[in-house]
């Protein structure tokens, strides 16, 4: 399985913008999906996971009211909708997706999409 974000940039403050975590390979395999992200000198933190199907999602409390997490299984991709920008969301995003095969689980990343909001 290969993830691959896209989206980032440079924004303003209450800003807008949309990530994008295209996979391919052995999609079938994959069930969960999250963004994670890592800002400068701290550790990587979940921002918002998503169920297999879409029907459950949960979000951290900093990110609450202003994320949406979304995933189209049919174009095998998962979104990150993100408003109302502040600079702490300055980080590296990441895609993560979990996935099971014969049995065995395993955990796949993207390469990370940097967003940085200016004040």
């Amino acid at each position: 399985v290969h993830l691959v974000e896209s989206g980032g940039g440079l924004v303003q403050a209450g800003g807008s913008l949309r990530l994008s975590c295209a996979t391919s390979g052995s999609t079938f395999s994959i069930n969960a999906m999250g963004w994670y992200r890592q800002a400068p000198g701290k550790q990587r933190e979940l921002v918002a996971a998503i169920t297999s199907g879409g029907g459950n999602t949960n979000y951290a409390d900093s990110v609450k009211g202003r994320f949406t997490i979304s995933r189209d299984n049919a174009k095998n991709t998962m979104y990150l909708q993100m408003n109302s920008l502040k600079p702490e969301d300055t980080a590296v995003y990441y895609c993560n997706a979990h996935g099971i095969r014969g049995g065995i689980g395993y955990i796949y990343w993207g390469q990370g999409a940097q967003v940085t909001v200016s004040s």
